[in-house]
């Protein structure tokens, strides 16, 4: 394997569930393949249910804290890969990132009902996102595949 890590941002509109989520994962499963940051569009608060959910899997992302896109302005990023459509809306390309994608994950925050009714759709979130993050870890972690520079986020397309 290669010593030259990637560096992965998930991105999402509020960077309190799915995009610190993703984060977690690849975090703990990329080993160190893998530099993992997450933002959003805008940032709240990292929700319970997006911690509890996490930990019923060995992931731990209790000290984790919400953060906006703008810090990560001028970075190199070999991927960025939002979580939710809204995010997508609000920066469809970003240049200067070597590659982008798209994975759009329901949002679980949005559910309304009891405290289980809301659990379950945090981890039907935390499902579809945990089998994007093995097949990402798959694919983007294999050194005979070509890999993208990394490039600044905002940087100079060209």
């Amino acid at each position: 394997m290669s010593t030259d890590t990637r560096r992965v941002i998930f991105v999402c509109t509020h960077n309190s569930a799915r995009s610190q989520m993703a984060e977690g994962m690849l975090r703990a499963w990329g080993g160190d393949q893998f530099e993992v940051f997450s933002a959003g569009t805008e940032a709240t608060r990292v929700r319970p249910e997006a911690v509890r959910v996490m930990d019923e899997i060995g992931v731990d992302i209790s000290a984790h804290t919400s953060k906006s896109l703008e810090p990560f302005l001028g970075e190199p990023f070999s991927w960025l890969i939002t979580v939710c459509d809204q995010a997508r809306e609000a920066c469809p390309t970003i240049p200067g990132v070597a590659q982008q994608a798209h994975w759009s994950i329901d949002d679980p925050s949005v559910v309304e009902g009891d405290k289980e009714t809301r659990l379950t759709a945090f981890r039907v979130a935390r499902d579809h996102l945990r089998d994007r993050i093995h097949m990402f870890t798959l694919a983007a972690g294999r050194d005979d595949l070509p890999q993208p520079e990394p490039q600044r986020i905002g940087g100079d397309p060209g």
